[in-house]
């Protein structure tokens, strides 16, 4: 069963506020699920949006804990890719998602604000195949440079892509 609470920790108010007065019709929806704030944002926005998050006096958020990419198998922006912050100063989390489409799946990296994302926009590309422009490492993460699919997207065979990979040979 879903939760359906609705309270936000005191401490994000005041920056939810700060983020829907700043950045207007680029901040989409605030909701809260079992106590997590998430902030749906315009994927033109996010590095202005994350770097006021890294620098905001209010609540400071100088760590980025993890971006990953889920695949909604929808027919309108397919993908999400989900950032998540954490205030070191308040001990509170921010959760930030982004809408991207499968026929334009790219969104700017965060990795020049926040340097730890390198991997992870590198694991969201291999895995989901969102393309995170101006990234200063594009490359797979996983697997091979010129494997021509996406493992995490629900239309990937379960099983694999049958001759798509050569598989260790068996002793």
């Amino acid at each position: 069963m879903a939760d359906t609470t609705h309270t936000m920790n005191e401490a994000l108010s005041p920056i939810i506020d700060e983020l829907k007065a700043k950045f207007g019709e680029n901040i989409q929806d605030v909701s809260t699920f079992r106590d997590d704030t998430i902030v749906k944002v315009s994927r033109e926005a996010i590095v202005e949006i994350v770097t006021y998050l890294r620098d905001n006096t209010t609540v400071p958020f100088p760590l980025c804990e993890d971006v990953f990419g889920i695949d909604t198998f929808e027919r309108k922006n397919r993908f999400q890719v989900n950032y998540h912050f954490w205030s070191v100063e308040k001990k509170v989390r921010i959760h930030l998602k982004v809408e991207v489409d499968e026929r334009d799946p790219h969104l700017p990296s965060i990795v020049g604000v926040f340097p730890g994302a390198n991997w992870y926009e590198r694991e969201a590309y291999d895995m989901i195949g969102v393309f995170f422009d101006n990234h200063p490492d594009h490359r797979r993460a996983y697997m091979p440079e010129d494997y021509e699919y996406y493992p995490l997207r629900k239309d990937f065979p379960m099983m694999g892509v049958p001759g798509s990979i050569p598989l260790p040979k068996r002793s």
